[in-house]
């Protein structure tokens, strides 16, 4: 049997964390969370009224029950009170919304969201050609941002709980959402919107840095890749080539600058594999290049397993992991 107090524990833990809208990181979150909680505590109030005018019509003294059955009991609780009460609510939720949507700065940083299957493309417009990263959206704490969120092929939707509430991902459309976020850590976000057999491994992180560490990234991201410095590097970078890796892929520094496949000049230093499906170190890396389609079945992204040796994979995996 399950106790009362493991219960109520488990429904506090889901009031914070890395993917909940009940723990704002940023104003647009807290307008929300503040909306949340007034719809709850209102509803819960209305339900326990109810519940209360039940047990009074069941169990009160006749002349009570006779009371509550008059005409002005029942306009004014069956009309009246209702009215009132959705009204309020509804002008409240208008000015929730109002807020959410009014212009913040008047020069926000500009982030391109785009939306695969079955993952995502960040490009950095303003900062240059070579901010581009893929599954992992990071931000400078305290300035307005601005997404601009499209897609590259069906209905995407993207969901950063902590910092905003849910935008469509349309083909052939820009929408565009602002927030902030307003102290450093790590955040989850996810597709919202069935886009395949893969949508539920559809994930990023987002990594909110201060302001000197958000530049320190950026400049990490424009710089081209350094050549391989060991042996075993160098042989992977070799079949990586060989392979035909960079017709997909892009990496700054080489003649590879594919645009079908997520940007690979900075994945050692990403936090997750395949959109959030796999931690990102050396084993992941060699049996995702293997064996793609029997981690994440569906995706783009061919297997090697039959076509490259182990130490081949091995040795790319080498290579990619300090690209960071």
């Amino acid at each position: 049997m399950r106790r009362p107090g493991l219960v109520a524990c488990a429904a506090l833990a889901g009031c914070s964390g890395i993917q909940t809208p009940l723990d704002p990181w940023g104003a647009q979150a807290g307008h929300i969370a503040t909306l949340t909680h007034v719809l709850f505590i209102g509803g819960t109030a209305i339900f326990l009224l109810t519940m209360g005018l039940l047990a009074a019509a069941l169990l009160a003294p006749g002349r009570w029950r006779q009371a509550m059955g008059s005409r002005r009991f029942v306009i004014g609780g069956g009309i009246v009170f209702p009215v009132v009460t959705l009204a309020a609510l509804l002008v409240y939720s208008l000015g929730i919304s109002r807020a959410l949507t009014l212009p913040g700065e008047a020069a926000p940083l500009k982030v391109e969201i785009i939306g695969r299957q079955y993952w995502w493309e960040v490009r950095y417009p303003e900062l240059g050609e070579g901010a581009v990263t893929a599954n992992e959206l990071h931000l400078p704490v305290g300035r307005d941002v601005e997404l601009q969120l499209s897609s590259g092929d069906v209905i995407h939707s993207v969901w950063i709980p902590n910092l905003h509430g849910k935008m469509d991902m349309i083909p052939g459309r820009v929408n565009r959402q602002r927030l902030r976020v307003d102290r450093t850590g790590v955040l989850r976000g996810q597709c919202t919107e069935f886009c395949g057999i893969q949508h539920s491994f559809m994930a990023f992180w987002v990594v909110a840095h201060e302001p000197a560490d958000f530049a320190a990234w950026v400049a990490r991201q424009q710089a081209p890749v350094p050549p391989p410095a060991t042996a075993a590097a160098a042989e992977g970078m070799r079949v990586f080539g060989e392979a035909g890796c960079g017709a997909c892929h892009a990496v700054r520094g080489t003649a590879w600058q594919g645009r079908l496949a997520p940007d690979l000049s900075r994945i050692g230093g990403r936090l997750s594999l395949a959109a959030g499906a796999l931690e990102n170190h050396r084993a992941n890396l060699a049996g995702w290049i293997a064996g793609a389609q029997d981690i994440k079945p569906g995706n783009a992204m061919p297997a090697y397993g039959r076509s490259l040796e182990g130490a081949e994979l091995l040795a790319v995996a080498d290579w990619l992991e300090t690209l960071r």
